[in-house]
Order: structure tokens, then sequence, then C-alpha cells
């Protein structure tokens, strides 16, 4: 579980920034002023005790990378916005969890008003010190080997330092999926789903399983081509994250029956935030994928 937020907090408000956020063609070309307003929550003992800045979090930097996130890549919700400036903020290892305002003073409303802002609060996905959140990782293969790579993959992941594979489920077979849908004339996949307690951060959890795709052959030529092996994760505790290089609960989780069956096994109360139950997503598609070979023609496969 991922430890509550501590009581003291540092606020930085009235950070102004001049960005071309907005749903209207004046507002993209124009562009108009955002406020924005944080409430920090960390633990300030030790950097009160120590006197040292490395022990807390530097507000000037902060402000710094706040205001470049909010002036790059115009979108059309103050929404998506205050998420940005929530990963921001919550990238940093100290911060426990941020409270966000993100004011539009200037919005393009007809009637006199006098602010309008959307108010979000994140908690941080990072375990604390000693604890674990408990991540959902899907393996997956359609190459080689596939039984042996997987077994290897799984295996590496438990070796990591503070990684633990908790339960897997049995294997399945699906169809592989390319970016126009289901090809059945490429080589089929064997897939399955470990429930892995992890003292690292999503990132590096990403970083980890991302190594063991190498290590194992993967190259990745093509988004949707064949593989030697893949590592997702499915899901990192309750966290909701969306940055450049991860997004969980991952965005295509409820559409895959070789994903929601898998998980559902390993856990039968298993719910995929923000979407609801597994059981309930998975009676919601089609018919289940098949279950994987049997022994027999699997021992076949690894000589193969």
């Amino acid at each position: 579980m991922v430890t509550p937020a501590p009581a003291n907090r540092i606020l930085l408000t009235g950070l102004r920034v001049h960005a071309h956020h907005g749903v209207f063609a004046e507002e993209r070309r124009d562009g108009q002023p955002f406020v924005i307003d944080l409430e920090v929550a960390l633990d300030l003992a030790p950097a009160g005790g120590s006197d040292e800045l490395g022990r807390t979090l530097h507000y000037g930097e902060l402000a710094e990378e706040v205001a470049a996130a909010v002036g790059r890549d115009p979108v059309d919700l103050i929404e998506t916005v205050a998420e940005r400036v929530a990963g921001v903020v919550l990238a940093h290892p100290v911060a426990r969890s941020v409270r966000v305002t993100v004011h539009k003073p200037d919005a393009p409303i007809a009637v006199p008003f006098d602010d309008v802002a959307v108010v979000i609060e994140r908690a941080s996905a990072l375990p604390a010190p000693g604890e674990t959140v408990r991540a959902v990782v899907a393996v997956g293969s359609n190459l080689g080997g596939r039984r042996a790579t997987i077994e290897r993959a799984l295996a590496s992941i438990d070796e990591v330092p503070g990684l633990r594979v908790v339960r897997t489920s049995d294997l399945v077979e699906s169809v592989a999926v390319t970016a126009a849908g289901e090809d059945p004339t490429k080589p089929g996949y064997l897939n399955g789903v470990a429930l892995v307690d992890s003292g690292l951060g999503p990132h590096a959890l990403l970083d980890v399983l991302a190594a063991i795709e190498r290590d194992l052959g993967r190259v990745r030529a093509e988004r949707w081509g064949d593989r030697t092996i893949d590592l997702d994760v499915i899901a990192y505790g309750d966290a909701r994250i969306h940055d450049e290089r991860l997004t969980v609960p991952h965005p295509r989780a409820a559409e895959r029956a070789f994903v929601l069956g898998p998980w559902l096994q390993a856990d039968p109360d298993a719910e995929l935030p923000g979407r609801g139950r597994v059981d309930a997503l998975l009676a919601a598609l089609a018919p289940p994928p098949a279950p994987a070979a049997a022994p027999a023609a699997a021992a076949a496969e690894a000589r193969a």
C-alpha cells in the first residue's frame, strides 16, 4: 500500500503562465494566462532537522518545471493541464500527494465572472520506504519457445531487488493483434498475467521490464510486430498515470480478453482502476481465449 500523505505542506500559488490551451481557434492562436496553485504534501522533518536542501522539494526548480509543462503542447481542457502538472510534482519522490488548481481567468465566457478553475488531488504512486504496491504485469510471446521465454521473463522479474512475483496465471492462446486488428496469419501468442509486489516506482518498474525484454532478445522494430517477449504494466495499485513514458491503467486492457481472463484467474476479486471489476469487463467481451497447449505440445514447442 502507499503511505498516507504527511501533514506537512509546501504551498506555491499564483504561478502565471501564458499558454495556448483551449477548444476555440482563437485560444490556440492568441493564447491566454493560466494561473497555477500547488499544495504539496511531504515530510519536512528531514530537511528541517538537517537544513539540507536536498532533503526537501526545491520549489524554485519545481516552479520552472511546472511552468514548462503548462507552456508546452496545447490541449483542449484545463483538466488535462491539471493532470500534467500533478504528474510533474509527483515525479519527485519526496512528494506524497498534491492538490493542483488551474485557473483560467480569461476564459471565453459570455457572462461576467471572476474566475474559472479546476481542482484535482492526486497521491503519489511511489511506494514509501519499506512498502510495496501490487502491480499487474501482462506477459506474452509469439516467437520461438514461447512458454520457456515467458518462464525466463517471470524468473528474471522475481530476481530483481524490490520485486516479488506473488502469483501467475495459466497461459492462454490468442490471435496476434496488429494496428488493423486481429491477424490470424501471424504466429499466435501465449499470454498470461503476473501479480508483482513492487518496491519500485512505476517508471522504474517499466525500465526493469524493458531491460528484461532486451535481455531475452526483443527488438522493437515495429510497434505492432511479432515479439519474442512482451511485458506490459497493466495496473500499478490504484495509480492513474498518463505521461510520455507510461499510461496506467493500460488504456486497452478493458478490451483484451487475453489480459482480463488470466488476470481474473490470478485474482478473482481484481478491479481495473476507473473501469470496474475485471469479471464484469471480461463478461462484456467475446468468449475468452483458449487455454494454452497441453504439456506435451508445449514440450514440442520448446524443442522447435
